[in-house]
């Protein structure tokens, strides 16, 4: 069996993960060299009373772009108008405009859109005659411009069963607009009547804002063309705008503001900023994202030092285990063996994070949204990782003596096979979890060209397998271990505790995902799992006279047999179905609700402290920081004192909106907290939390 069959396992289990979805209630197309136009849903059903979303989805072709609802200084913007007729009646409200990019063409500067948008609008149907299905009927214009502008214009029909919420797989496009969409901004905002534009609160300093820049909702307003000179001081961030002829010394001005830290991330703000005097701090600059190559060192950086991080993370403790036999080795004074594994051990650890990394890029290409840890979102990829373990266990208790190569199977696989195998089990166990400095790295690296992706994910490797490096360069580290002796096959043997342990775990998060089913599935591999190994066990132990009979060679192929059904097996499961997508929303502590982007726009709206908490069942460090932070009496009884809305995200499935969110954010995967408070900017706290840390974090100002 070839050396690279746990990653074909792992590609196989993963590919049972991004299967296309169903095909959403979507009108028919209209369709021109320019762009591809069509109205659709965020569910297949409708029910009287409850808010649907349908938009008008464009998906522009290269060089091509349509308009906000300022278009700026040429253009015009699109309309929609909804109306649903039948079993249901309702019209829709107003373009919910997601954040538009400035585009500069010569001495003209536009507010547009380009590639993939969708416009969105909320139709409330209210009861009409009869339950049958409700028809959405849809008029449109838009303007799509490049070196010429050609107007264009459709009718669009749908129609909708009524029934419960079904999510469509245009729901993911929804989320997108809906994270696009400008906030309200948590910052005071004054404009003086001479043009300058202040947003002042806690969370502005130079060290968060790296540019800023003001769109207005009404043309005329500003000069468009006009540079924005920008000051970024503490607490503080203003901007220099031209007054342009409908300015009226700043009295009614609004607009969008848009905030790009550091690291490239961007968010709009609504403002509508009050009108006084407001002091100029500095001579105006305008601000710049830090240069190429310290952009690229800063992100390689963090990942080292993330990766260093991720081996005191839970995730990675079966690994540690199973590392403390190779800790054996060197302090037997094996050097050269000691270094050739611990290089085998590292070659696995890159080889993976590489794999991982680029398999995440290719589905985002492909249009999927993809997060680090994505694949334990699969019950079938969860299930065959328990399996794993379970080996795994089964070989630390003794039951089988071959070793870690793949269990056994073949004496051709290369020296140092097995801990080449473990460092690429180290990174699929390690992938459910982010460690500090982690989650902005590997952002970072998804969103850059690929050569620096390729860096980034290879100092994730580096920085997981340097402690091992270390100690294999520098065996005297190792002294203080006892000599060798039986105590040896007593702590291979406790060492199978923790894997066994994960197997718990494991078991639990596809009992969340899949059911019963999932479970009883489960339940089948072990035993054949079982089987397989006591088939590699009776033929490792028959003499000379069994092997040249073949009868090695036949328990060799059943075990072959077994190990693979029960291994494929899991992908037989069906996907979730939205009942079961809510079964992560039972497990939230008393007094918090699901986490949902208008729920969360709403309470800032009403100026309440919102603390979001994203987590997944199978990521140990979100599940460790709930118990030992979060569910803590202290925290709890702060959070109902101060009057704190705990509102949690469950991704232990494929859910849009947090994958949103998280993109949002800068953010691939789980843990992720962040706090928001009445009045001021949001706080990012880390990814290890203590009680105190939250308590801090979250106290009102100036207390």
């Amino acid at each position: 069996m070839p050396v690279p069959f746990l990653w074909l396992v792992s590609i196989l289990c993963m590919l049972v993960t991004v299967l296309p979805p169903a095909r959403a209630a979507q009108s028919d197309a209209v369709i021109s060299p320019r762009a591809t136009v069509t109205l659709v849903t965020d569910d297949d059903a409708y029910m009287p009373g409850r808010p649907l979303h349908v938009g008008l989805r464009l998906r522009l072709a290269p060089g091509w772009h349509t308009y906000w609802l300022n278009p700026g200084d040429a253009g015009d913007a699109p309309t929609l108008a909804v109306t649903a007729e039948g079993g249901a009646t309702g019209q829709a409200g107003t373009i919910e405009w997601p954040t538009p990019r400035v585009l500069h063409d010569g001495p003209l500067t536009s507010y547009a859109y380009t590639g993939d948008v969708l416009l969105p609008v909320t139709l409330t149907p209210v009861a009409g005659a009869g339950d049958g299905p409700v028809t959405l009927n849809a008029r449109a214009e838009w303007l799509v411009c490049a070196e010429v502008c050609v107007p264009e214009n459709g009718s669009f029909s749908l129609t909708l069963p009524r029934g419960e919420a079904q999510p469509s797989a245009e729901a993911a496009a929804f989320a997108r607009a809906a994270a696009d969409r400008p906030v309200a901004s948590p910052f005071a905002a004054h404009v003086s009547p001479a043009g300058v534009l202040q947003l002042e609160g806690r969370g502005l300093s130079p060290d968060a804002v790296k540019d800023a820049w003001f769109m207005p909702e009404v043309a005329g307003a500003i000069d468009q063309d006009a540079p924005q000179g920008v000051t970024v001081g503490d607490g503080v961030v203003q901007l220099v705008l031209k007054p342009g002829p409908v300015f009226h010394d700043g009295a009614g001005l609004s607009g969008i503001v848009v905030l790009r830290d550091p690291m490239g991330r961007e968010r709009g703000l609504s403002v509508r900023p009050a009108l006084g005097d407001v002091r100029v701090l500095a001579p105006p600059s305008v601000a710049a994202p830090p240069g190429g190559v310290v952009h690229v060192g800063w992100l390689v950086g963090m990942a080292f030092v993330g990766g260093m991080i991720l081996n005191l993370m839970p995730c990675v403790f079966p690994v540690l285990a199973m590392k403390v036999l190779s800790l054996e080795r060197m302090a037997r004074g094996e050097r050269r063996a000691a270094l050739a594994g611990t290089g085998a051990y590292t070659a696995g650890v890159v080889g993976s994070f590489v794999v991982l990394g680029g398999a995440i890029a290719a589905l985002r290409v492909a249009g999927q949204q993809a997060g680090w840890g994505f694949q334990f979102q699969s019950t079938g990829f969860v299930i065959a990782i328990c399996l794993l373990l379970f080996a795994v266990a089964l070989n630390l208790l003794g039951f089988f003596t071959i070793g870690l190569r793949l269990m056994g199977l073949g004496d051709g696989l290369p020296a140092h096979a097995g801990d080449f195998l473990t460092g690429v089990l180290a990174v699929v166990l390690a992938s459910p979890c982010t460690a500090p400095f982690m989650g902005a790295a590997v952002a970072g690296a998804l969103a850059a060209p690929p050569v620096v992706g390729l860096l980034v994910f290879v100092a994730l490797g580096c920085g997981l397998a340097a402690p091992y490096l270390l100690l294999a360069c520098m065996p005297g580290l190792l002294g203080w271990l006892p000599q060798p002796g039986r105590w040896m096959e007593t702590v291979r043997n406790l060492l199978a505790l923790p894997v066994l342990g994960t197997c718990v775990w494991l078991a639990w998060v596809a009992k969340l995902e899949g059911g019963m089913d999932a479970l009883g599935l489960l339940a089948a591999g072990l035993v054949l799992v079982l089987v397989g190994c006591w088939c590699l066990r009776r033929a490792s132990m028959m003499d000379l006279r069994d092997a040249m009979e073949g009868r090695a060679g036949l328990y060799r192929a059943i075990a072959i047999l077994t190990l693979l059904v029960a291994f494929v097996g899991g992908g037989v499961l069906p996907p979730a179905s939205v009942h079961d997508r809510s079964r992560g929303t039972d497990r939230v502590m008393d007094g918090s609700s699901a986490f949902s982007p208008t729920r969360l726009a709403e309470l800032r709206r009403q100026g309440r402290p919102v603390f979001v908490d994203m987590t997944a069942a199978w990521c140990i460090s979100c599940l460790v920081n709930e118990r030992v932070a979060l569910s803590t009496r202290a925290v709890q009884d702060a959070f109902a004192r101060r009057g704190i809305v705990y509102m949690k995200g469950d991704w232990t499935l494929r859910d849009a909106a947090i994958t949103a969110f998280l993109h949002e954010h800068g953010r691939d995967g789980v843990p992720f907290y962040a706090y928001y408070p009445a009045h001021g900017a949001e706080v990012i706290l880390p990814e290890i939390l203590t009680p105190g840390l939250v308590l801090r974090m979250t106290a009102p100002e100036g207390k």
